[in-house]
């Protein structure tokens, strides 16, 4: 049986919930959210070790020294959400893609509802950047953390520009 950590950390975005396995990273939640752990889990393990690595890489984030995320992660999901997820880790670092676009990326170009629907159950927000899926019309559209949140994230990655 997979044992499950998990820690928090203080973020610019408010709390973060971090959850771990023996494989990596299984979740990356902020204070308020729609999906996820509500409460930790029974036997779950508080622990600072495994977390090591994500806390220095998101502190670098959070600061504007890093652009991508190395971290060994492991989050559940179905095949298709894993393809959206996957997909979602090729956003360049201060750029957007529409849902369409995940769509025609993972080869359903007509499941664009159904790629929004992934994104939202992305367990592992910020590292696997769902922040950086916007509406067609270029609108910021549901974020599991809020659109306050989602806005802040975006402005991080790109200072110069202002988003909408």
């Amino acid at each position: 049986m997979s044992r499950t950590f998990w820690t928090e950390l203080d973020s610019p975005v408010g709390p973060l919930l971090l959850t771990a396995d023996d494989a990596g990273l299984t979740g990356l939640y902020m204070e308020e959210r729609r999906h996820g752990p509500h409460d930790i889990g029974p036997g779950w393990i508080r622990s600072d070790e495994p977390f090591g690595a994500a806390e220095e890489q998101l502190e670098h984030y959070f600061a504007g020294q890093l652009r991508e995320f190395d971290l060994p992660l492991n989050p559940t999901g179905t095949p298709f959400q894993q393809r959206v997820w996957a997909a979602l880790t090729s956003i360049p670092y201060g750029e957007v893609r529409s849902y369409r676009e995940i769509a025609e990326q993972i080869g359903h170009p007509t499941a664009y509802r159904a790629v929004g629907l992934a994104n939202g159950r992305n367990p592992i927000s910020i590292v696997v950047p769902c922040h950086r899926v916007i509406g067609a019309s270029g609108a910021l559209t549901g974020y599991g953390g809020g659109i306050e949140r989602k806005r802040m994230l975006l402005e991080l990655e790109t200072p110069a520009v202002p988003v909408s």
